[in-house]
């Protein structure tokens, strides 16, 4: 058996972080894209999970398996534009800004330094 594995499954990691960053944020580290499970630690990092579904606020419209996008700013957004897809919807949604029930890409298989 090989004795290099580091994680079985990969799902939650500690991850170094956006200052500011807090428990239940969406964040994106490379080609990395989870949510914060707790606030940010003094040495930079965060555990964040890479899997499930999460209730987060979305701006602009979306239907059941759009991709959805995290802005530079660490928001998240149905706007493809500058931005780096995050997850995916897993409802519907109206325009404006409310939560919405989306899953992280978690281990993205986009480009680390693509935006879409």
């Amino acid at each position: 058996m090989a004795k290099n594995q580091q994680h079985a499954h990969h799902n939650h990691i500690a991850l170094k972080v956006p200052e500011g960053t807090v428990s239940g944020q969406p964040v994106r580290v490379g080609a990395y894209t989870g949510v914060a499970l707790i606030d940010r630690l003094p040495d930079g990092t965060a555990t964040v999970w890479l899997d499930g579904s999460w209730t987060i606020d979305v701006a602009g419209a979306a239907k059941q398996g759009d991709v959805v996008y995290i802005t530079p700013a660490g928001t998240l957004t149905t706007t493809k534009t500058g931005n780096f897809p995050w997850g995916t919807a897993a409802a519907d949604k109206s325009t404006g800004t409310a939560p919405l029930e989306v899953a992280p890409f978690g281990k993205n298989p986009v480009s680390a330094t693509a935006a879409a």
